[in-house]
């Protein structure tokens, strides 16, 4: 569970999630996204910030008012 400060939804807040949300995608499924990538001829770092952002959308998130 992510707890959020409703007034602090800066840019920097956004891209720490972000970027909390990469590292736990690369921990879970880098191995499978990069084999992936590299059969399809994708980008690995495209492909793992579109998953990161999909990942998101599966946090609890609390804000604290």
């Amino acid at each position: 569970m992510i707890y959020l400060n409703y007034s602090n939804l800066n840019e920097e807040t956004q891209n720490q999630l972000l970027e909390n949300s990469k590292k736990e995608i690369e921990e879970r499924f880098g191995d499978d996204i990069r084999r992936y990538a590299d059969e399809n001829h994708i980008d690995f770092d495209t492909m793992l910030e579109e998953e990161a952002q999909r990942n998101l959308y599966s946090y609890d998130v609390v804000f604290v008012i």
